[in-house]
């Protein structure tokens, strides 16, 4: 059997990664903020750390964070920062969140490996079970994972509705599996729970089923009826997987839902729901943390593939301002067009770089979510910082009036530009849509990085070198502070940028 498929459309997914941040936002921000009270201190002592707990303490309770896991958490952080010896290459604020990005990893993946799909493998048909309160999303969620492998992952996939409480929910089901082209189990009037998941085991193994997803009831509270009736489903159905589906707006309810699930039944994984509206990431950090069970989705919306797999560490790093450069990675390899990008970095190591390689740059940029979004996953604190930067310099629309005016050429100036007198350019600028000065200021960009491209073509050279040089020129990058001492593109996944995008990596291509 065929594991699920991993990744949504393109598109989709660029806007999965901007609602994943907002989940965090909050929580995000204040620690942003203890963070550059912390920056002037150039010593960690115990005075520096204790302000820091109390800081980073007030911050995770603002998020909705339970008290007994943030007592734990700073427990934690106390014990590691302490007495711990400084290097030279850092600050004592950047030690301190070293010692948080670690703890917070540990706690979000709840002491587990990286993020991976479900272990819907083996003899079939396996089992998984969905349980929480009424209106957690059980049945969307359910429907969303159907999808996930059955459509995705070409498994022969049964959905089976559990709940004989709610009106209408088993036709709900019914209705999503008909969207999706999911098999659903018939509903036989007057069944128990037990005896659904009891047939729909026997219909699984008779039809040849690989996955089973068992949609269970719920209620408004988590009371003994419930606890019982999904003890006894768990019994029957002995499901290789059990997921605690919860609405990200929990909060602080959501450490008395994970310990009443997990007291009667084997949770293996987490779904936070609504992670694309206003939640403050609270329940994410208490749940996983208070079950030892980690989060294991997160449900961005009402679409059939609108789940992420939830990966703590990028996660983590997204939540103290430290960026997702490896989603910017990912991003890039769906949507660059790799033909393009050879081409381009053959001219490049050529030497050679004219406005039609630079408008396939700009276009590029574009399809990556634009200059918001791929700076956001770089340095997510530019988007807290709007004050300090210029609002202008960050406008994606400027890359759409920059490519415009590079298509208002004709062929042979984008080839030759020293052709662009002033009535040619002022024609450019009418056909486009602009001032003559914006037409000046692309093809002074162009130049710069033609320039800095002929170094790089007989040197050799690297992705920020080109990025800084042409942006900067362009008036698309603005200055930027350093993100706390990290490069924005470490050096392990700049070359895979670098090849995706047609700029040249830090190695020369001369033969010696």
């Amino acid at each position: 059997m065929r594991q699920g498929g991993q990744r949504p459309s393109a598109r989709f997914r660029s806007r999965a990664h901007l609602e994943l941040e907002a989940v965090f936002d909050t929580l995000s921000k204040n620690l942003s903020d203890v963070f550059k009270r912390l920056g002037g201190r150039g010593v960690l002592d115990e005075a520096t750390v204790k302000v820091a707990l109390r800081d980073i303490r007030h911050a995770l309770l603002e998020a909705d964070v339970a008290l007994p896991v943030v007592r734990d958490l700073m427990e934690k952080v106390s014990k590691q920062s302490t007495g711990r010896e400084i290097l030279k290459s850092v600050t004592p604020v950047q030690q301190i969140i070293k010692v948080v990005h670690d703890v917070m990893i540990d706690t979000l993946s709840a002491g587990g490996d990286a993020p991976s799909e479900l272990a819907l493998t083996g003899t079939p048909p396996v089992v998984a079970m969905m349980v929480g309160l009424q209106g957690s999303g059980k049945t969307t969620t359910t429907a969303k994972i159907a999808w996930r492998f059955g459509v995705q992952g070409k498994s022969k996939v049964l959905m089976a509705s559990l709940d004989v409480n709610r009106p209408a929910a088993m036709e709900q089901l019914r209705i999503l599996g008909e969207n999706i082209g999911v098999d659903t189990l018939p509903v036989v009037e007057g069944q128990a729970p037990v005896d659904i998941a009891s047939r729909a085991l026997t219909a699984g193994r008779l039809q040849g089923y690989d996955v089973i997803l068992l949609d269970t009831a719920g209620r408004l509270h988590a009371d003994e009826a419930l606890m019982s009736e999904m003890a006894a489903i768990h019994k029957v159905g002995t499901p290789r997987e059990t997921l605690l589906v919860a609405d990200s707006l929990t909060g602080q309810d959501a450490i008395n839902l994970a310990e009443q699930f997990h007291s009667r039944i084997p949770l293996t994984g987490i779904v936070l729901t609504r992670a694309d509206g206003d939640a403050r990431g609270g329940a994410a950090l208490s749940m996983g943390h208070v079950t030892g069970v980690a989060v294991r989705y997160l449900g961005v919306g009402e679409r059939p593939d609108a789940l992420e797999i939830f990966d703590a560490e990028r996660m983590a790093r997204r939540i103290l301002g430290m960026g997702d450069v490896a989603g910017l990675v990912e991003q890039a390899e769906r949507t660059i067009d790799t033909k393009k990008a050879e081409r381009i970095a053959a001219k490049m190591k050529k030497g050679q770089f004219d406005l039609e390689d630079l408008a396939e740059q700009l276009e590029q940029m574009g399809r990556m979510g634009g200059l918001k979004s791929v700076l956001g996953m770089l340095l997510p604190a530019l988007g807290r910082q709007a004050n300090n930067v210029n609002a202008a310099a960050l406008d994606d629309g400027l890359i759409k009036r920059q490519t415009a005016i590079i298509k208002s050429m004709t062929p042979k100036e984008r080839t030759s530009p020293k052709l662009l007198n002033a009535s040619r350019k002022r024609r450019v600028a009418a056909g486009a849509g602009v001032a003559v000065q914006e037409v000046n200021r692309v093809l002074k960009m162009h130049r710069q990085m033609a320039d800095m491209t002929k170094k790089l073509g007989r040197k050799g050279g690297n992705l920020e070198a080109v990025a800084g040089a042409g942006a900067n020129a362009g008036g698309i990058m603005p200055s930027l502070p350093s993100a706390r001492g990290d490069s924005p593109l470490p050096s392990s996944l700049s070359g895979r940028l670098s090849s995706l995008s047609g700029l040249p990596t830090g190695k020369s291509t001369r033969k010696k």
